[in-house]
């Protein structure tokens, strides 16, 4: 019998698969694994050539030059798996591997061979043990040649077992059957025989699997190796098909067969290894488990007689197990991951729902368009129990808070723990008067006393409730609104609050407003407005207040109050307000030019104030457009001194060192202390119009008023009265003795441009204020009531008149 084979194929390049530069040594090894693949070709096809010819004129004469063709040819593949396993030392083990296997097989065969020059050799010859032990070689050279270990271990090799065992299955069924019953023989012979091609076609099966299991990355080499295996197994069949015969009697045909078989080995096995990840590792799905079963299970049913049942049994009793084993494996898993998700959606101190839960919930309820309320429960004063009482505590706490919840309230409501102090509802319906009722029934259940440690505790919270809308979408939307509904029943100390939009200051259309707001600086929308102060016995014009606005491409002319809370919570202030005082500095430039005797005041919030850059910016700003110091007066509200005291005056000295003029803005309407007017280098106090307003009506406040008057002249200060809006209340601060006036009556904000305009008609009117109507600006400058409420409600100081159009505390 003849066996023979060779490798062959181009060596790949070897630095770029490796990601690193080619050295000459490499180089050289390249070459020769070049070289080697080419002659091992030209030596399998010139000696079956050669063979071809020489049979015809003697048998003997033909297997003398098979045998001396063997005898360079292996060598050759020797050769070639020695100079890549050291070209690719990564891949050293399993090509020596094969390498062994290869020099194993080639004794093999020219051992059968070189008996073959004497005489016929019958099968099976001392020889054929070479072949079975290189068949286990490759076995080895397979499980040690994967691109990448199976991360799965025994369900890995379970799933390459089923479908080995369902291959020799289909095998036994259509291959071993036919073969026996056609030639009647049986024995060590008909087992070797039908063993070779039922090998070569299971490690193709085995190569076919690694692949599927994504074991083997690199496509090519895995379908090099699966024609290798199936061109070998076509070789092997001879064998089958001539068990009958004795002798080896093989054509060149299977000794072509045989080497392109090993030329397809060895080829694949010197290729690089892939270092790009194609594909996932994964395990055999349920669909492959099943057909594997059932094939074995058809081979079991069909029964063969005692000698095939040898043959066919064992493999389909093995494929049944396998099966079996994988299918146990799989329900295991299966279980594990349902105990899983459940552990997933559970608390592990309460066993309520978890967030993950909730959300889960929401997304369902959403998608059926199911009507659904969220209800966020925060408790008040939790990490002041967890620091003193430690968290077993604060854990008792939690337990007892979740369990009242749930006897307060339905079976068919969700109760939920998201983490720490926060828990949830989940409540079919959208009754908001239900929804109240039920948020107070919990709050009151809450309150029951709990011991702890001996400790007698009555928790608290605050709810946020929210109801899902039909325009919803995102469950992360509705737990954020019920979390902002929260902080409002928190922040007001109500318990329980409805989610209402005009509270949020983190809704979607807020957040828009900051963007374009953020643009809107960029692309020099903001203007600067003015509001005259005249001199009240004079009536000279002394100053203008800058006051902002914002020119909005879409919405028009919008005042502070609109946008100054979004400009503070995203960061913008600090740029705003260096741009308003870079502007007014520049407008100021323009009326010195012009002849009028003006100083500008600009509004500083305590921010800007205490930061390291919106003063340095003014200064050179005034640097800039050569503005003398003194012609800029910076109003500070009375918090700016709360946050840090000595900082705030180290920044009003240093203003005052530089001749700039403070004045302290608002005054009469925060925390008003009269060590800051002592200490604190203060030129100007401007009364609020909440003082001013009801001077003519109320005589507390003229008190007031008129005390303030005198104590800031007795410290040698000016003082200022805002929001003045007839001729009753200016004739009557004129009386008291105020310095200046400023508010609708004397003129409301105007443009830059008007300024100067103005000024001109007021002094041609003799310093009296101009008749109504006269010097009104647009509509739009005027703040609705509900606007000014829902300023006071986020905590933004404003006011009705046009005096900063909701300035104070947030106005640059």
């Amino acid at each position: 019998m003849q066996r023979s084979g060779t490798g062959s194929g181009p060596a790949p390049a070897v630095g770029a698969d490796r990601g690193a530069p080619v050295t000459h040594a490499e180089g050289r090894t390249a070459a020769a694994l070049r070289v080697a693949a080419r002659l091992s070709w030209v030596v399998l096809i010139g000696g079956l050539a050669i063979n071809q010819v020489a049979e015809t004129a003697s048998y003997q004469t033909g297997q003398a030059i098979l045998l001396s063709s063997l005898a360079v040819f292996f060598p050759l593949l020797l050769l070639r798996l020695a100079l890549a396993a050291r070209l690719y030392p990564g891949r050293r083990l399993p090509l020596l591997l094969l390498l062994v296997t290869v020099a194993v097989w080639s004794m093999g065969s020219m051992a059968v061979n070189a008996a073959s020059l004497e005489e016929q050799t019958h099968f099976p010859a001392p020889g054929e043990w070479l072949f079975v032990a290189a068949y286990l070689g490759l076995v080895g050279y397979l499980v040690t040649d994967v691109d990448r270990r199976q991360v799965h271990g025994a369900r890995g090799w379970l799933d390459v077992t089923v479908i080995c065992g369902a291959t020799s299955c289909l095998a036994s069924l259509l291959l071993v059957t036919p073969i026996r019953l056609a030639s009647h023989e049986d024995g060590l012979a008909l087992l070797l025989a039908l063993m070779y091609p039922l090998a070569a076609l299971g490690l193709a099966t085995v190569v076919l699997g690694q692949h599927l299991l994504q074991a083997r990355t690199d496509r090519r080499k895995s379908l090099m190796l699966a024609c290798a295996f199936v061109l070998l197994a076509c070789a092997e069949s001879g064998f089958a098909l001539q068990v009958s015969t004795p002798t080896y009697d093989f054509g060149n045909t299977s000794i072509a067969l045989w080497g392109a078989a090993w030329a397809l080995l060895v080829a694949a096995a010197c290729r690089p290894e892939q270092r790009v990840i194609r594909a996932i590792p994964k395990t055999a799905g349920t669909r492959l488990l099943v057909s594997a079963g059932a094939v074995a299970l058809a081979v079991l049913t069909i029964r063969p007689d005692d000698t095939l049942a040898f043959y066919v049994v064992p493999p389909a009793v093995l494929t049944m197990a396998a099966v079996g084993t994988r299918m146990v494996m799989a329900l295991r898993d299966a279980n594990n991951a349902a105990e899983a998700l459940t552990l997933s959606m559970t608390d592990d101190l309460t066993k309520l729902p978890n967030r993950r839960a909730v959300r889960a919930r929401l997304v369902r309820c959403l998608e059926e368009r199911q009507p659904l309320a969220l209800m966020l429960l925060d408790l008040d004063g939790f990490k002041e129990i967890n620091d003193s009482l430690g968290h077993h505590a604060g854990d008792v706490v939690l337990t007892f808070v979740s369990v009242r919840m749930q006897e307060s309230v339905g079976s068919d409501v969700m109760v939920a723990r998201l983490g720490g102090d926060e828990f949830a509802l989940l409540l079919e319906t959208v009754d908001e008067i239900e929804l109240m009722e039920t948020a107070w029934r919990v709050l009151e259940q809450l309150a029951d006393p709990v011991v702890v440690d001996g400790i007698e505790i009555s928790p608290s919270g605050s709810i946020g409730i929210t109801v899902v809308s039909d325009g919803d979408t995102d469950s992360g939307e509705v737990l954020r609104r019920a979390d902002v509904a929260m902080y409002q029943a928190k922040s007001s100390r109500s318990g329980a609050a409805l989610y209402d939009a005009h509270l949020d200051e983190f809704s979607r259309s807020r957040l828009e407003l900051a963007e374009d707001l953020r643009k809107g600086i960029a692309d020099q929308q903001i203007e600067v407005w003015y509001q005259p102060q005249v001199d009240a016995t004079t009536r000279e014009v002394r100053a203008v207040e800058a006051l902002v606005r914002w020119r909005h491409p879409n919405q028009g002319l919008l005042s502070p109050v609109a946008f100054l809370p979004a400009a503070r919570r995203v960061g913008l202030m600090g740029l705003l307000s260096d741009n308003i005082a870079w502007q007014a500095v520049r407008d100021l430039r323009e009326w010195l030019d012009a002849g009028l005797d003006l100083r500008v005041a600009i509004n500083c919030a305590p921010p800007e104030l205490l930061s390291q850059t919106f003063l340095p910016r003014l200064y050179s700003s005034l640097a800039e457009w050569d503005v003398p110091a003194d012609r800029i007066l910076v109003e500070v509200t009375e918090d700016s001194f709360l946050a840090d005291p000595q900082r705030a005056r180290d920044v009003l000295l240093e203003l005052r060192r530089l001749g700039i003029q403070v004045a302290i803005d608002d005054y009469g309407t925060g925390f008003s202390s009269l060590t800051y007017l002592r200490d604190l280098p203060v030129q100007e106090l401007k009364l609020d119009r909440s003082l001013v307003r009801d001077v003519t009506t109320d005589e507390r406040s003229r008190m007031i008023v008129a005390s303030t008057i005198q104590l800031a002249h007795a410290l040698d200060m000016r003082t200022v009265a805002e929001g003045v809006e007839d001729a009753t209340d200016m004739a009557q601060l004129v009386r008291m003795g105020i310095d200046r006036l400023q508010g609708y009556h004397v003129a409301r904000p105007m443009p830059a441009s008007e300024v100067e305009p103005w000024v001109s008609r007021w002094v041609a009117s003799a310093g009296e204020p101009m008749e109504a109507g006269e010097d009104d600006r647009p509509a739009d400058d005027v703040l609705p009531a509900d606007e000014v409420r829902r300023s006071l409600v986020r905590g933004v100081r404003s006011t009705p008149s046009a005096e900063g159009f909701g300035r104070g505390s947030e106005q640059p």
